[in-house]
């Protein structure tokens, strides 16, 4: 039971990675609504903005000139890091 807990764990935090590397591929590249990275995109956003909406409501983004730079996947990384450490 305890590997199944920290096999999810892992997941979540590879999730986490590919939701941050699909969000600069939506970002900066030209895809349609249908297309399938977006729509990937939009599933793991669903799944993963609950979790980073607490987070959000803490620490607001950093401004770097004209730009906000968002740390919240950064804190569920290192706090779902720190989960693992504590359990597994």
């Amino acid at each position: 039971m305890l590997t199944l807990v920290c096999g999810i764990l892992r997941l979540v935090i590879w999730v986490i990675i590919a939701w941050i590397v699909l969000s600069y591929v939506v970002s900066f590249g030209r895809l349609g609504f249908d297309h399938p990275v977006r729509r990937l995109y939009d599933g793991l956003t669903k799944a993963i903005e609950p979790l980073m909406r607490p987070i959000r409501s803490v620490v607001p983004p950093v401004r770097i000139g004209g730009a906000a730079l968002d740390l919240s996947p950064l804190i569920l990384i290192i706090g779902v890091n720190l989960l693992l450490v504590f359990v597994c």
